[in-house]
């Protein structure tokens, strides 16, 4: 098998390792069994707010060692950082089914978990994106999708594990299947050759407004381009409407459409299949009319159905305009690893993504913070679907400054 097959085979175990770490989302499942146990062991009762926390916190350490895996992998490689994920990232998951208080939940699946999951991550993105220099943005969305895919396929085998064996074995059977299936997938990961090229195929030469770039820069290089910042606020912006939609679903369907809990379950659902769905959409739709054109409409996008949820008449409505926006967060997910290493070169891609998705992290932070916090102060959302509105249509503007800049810069390269 050449090289050119062989690639395949690395994408495809890839998204299969990325199908494991991506449950990582699947907390909404766990949540409510986990205060009841919580409550149980130690007698004292346990908020939900508490245990989320372990979610937040595998959210903002998975960024950290996004940045130190890229690192690494693109010195070495990326099938021992796999492997070494695997056992951190499958041993968080494990060592929460012994879970007796809150401290011990923060370490396993917020901190272990969460550093485990930024290890693999880095690695199965950037690597693979290396690996096809002529499909980069459908690649990325292939890659990411198998991350979002995670948040659909586990819930329901979760689920029926937590009512035959309860929430302890379920983790700690998890555990044990996650760390079997990303250490075996990861022999399947090989190193993608500096400057690879499939054969057959001729790179096109950069062109005024497209977005690479063609020069391969160092994470200090991108962090002294004041086009990173800009990209960084794009990134955080395009997932901004996304994550405040997502962490809050099911309560936003019940209070604005009033239907019960098991039916905003199915919106919950709808919106984690557009999610995964708008990766590869978005990725290939990318390689065929340009980054700046694709992002520019998921922008628009956004905006307009993040807007229109101000004034939701029915659950119908309220799931088709909650998707076009998951279908967007999709796609600036699935964009912006191939976007990264348009602008700054494919060779240093692992540590430069790992940088660049920090504002996924602020994102992950700020976009369900507002929503919870508006809802707090004035018992609705529509404030904070308009803060979300006006966050899109500066994504818009940015992008065109992105454009514009990159377009200068390339005319006087040339």
């Amino acid at each position: 098998m050449d090289l050119k097959s062989k690639r395949w085979l690395v994408l495809i175990a890839s998204v299969l390792i990325n199908l494991c770490i991506g449950s990582g989302y699947a907390w909404s499942v766990f949540a409510k069994p986990m205060v009841a146990h919580l409550s149980s062991v130690t007698g004292v009762a346990v908020t939900a707010a508490a245990a989320t926390l372990a979610f937040t916190i595998s959210n903002l350490f998975g960024p950290v060692t996004m940045i130190i895996g890229g690192s690494v992998q693109d010195k070495f490689g990326p099938r021992w950082v796999i492997f070494v994920g695997a056992f951190i990232f499958g041993g968080g998951v494990f060592l929460t089914g012994f879970t007796t208080s809150t401290t011990w939940l923060y370490l396993s699946y917020g901190t272990l978990m969460g550093l485990g999951m930024g290890l693999i991550y880095s690695c199965t993105i950037a690597n693979t994106v290396k690996f096809f220099p002529d499909k980069r943005g459908l690649v990325a969305g292939l890659a990411t999708a198998g991350y979002g895919t995670g948040s659909i396929v586990v819930p329901p085998l979760a689920n029926s594990m937590i009512n035959s064996m309860g929430i302890m074995a379920t983790f700690r059977t998890l555990g044990i299947a996650y760390f079997i299936i990303i250490a075996v997938g990861s022999f399947f990961v090989m190193t993608a050759p500096p400057g690879y090229k499939p054969e057959g195929w001729t790179p096109p030469a950069p062109s005024a407004g497209s977005a690479v770039s063609g020069v391969d820069k160092t994470w200090k290089q991108m962090l002294s381009d004041p086009i990173f910042y800009v990209l960084l606020l794009m990134i955080m912006i395009g997932a901004f409407s996304g994550l405040m939609i997502i962490s809050q679903a099911s309560a936003i369907a019940q209070e604005t459409t009033k239907v019960t809990a098991a039916v905003a379950a199915v919106a919950v659902s709808m919106i984690a299949l557009a999610n995964t769905g708008g990766r590869l959409f978005w990725g290939w739709v990318s390689d065929v009319i340009g980054r700046y054109n694709a992002l520019t409409i998921m922008y628009i996008i956004s905006a307009v159905s993040v807007f229109a949820l101000t004034a939701t008449p029915s659950y119908s409505l309220f799931v088709v305009e909650a998707m076009f926006i998951a279908l967007c967060f999709g796609g600036i997910m699935g964009i912006f690893p191939a976007l990264t290493a348009d602008m700054f070169g494919p060779k240093n891609n692992g540590v430069n993504y790992g940088i660049m998705f920090s504002g996924f992290a602020i994102a992950a932070y700020l976009g369900p913070m507002t929503a919870a916090s508006v809802r707090a102060s004035s018992g609705g959302y529509v404030t904070a679907f308009i803060v979300a509105a006006v966050i899109s249509i500066v994504g818009i503007l940015l992008t065109q400054v992105v454009r514009s800049k990159s377009k200068k810069m390339q005319e006087a390269a040339a």
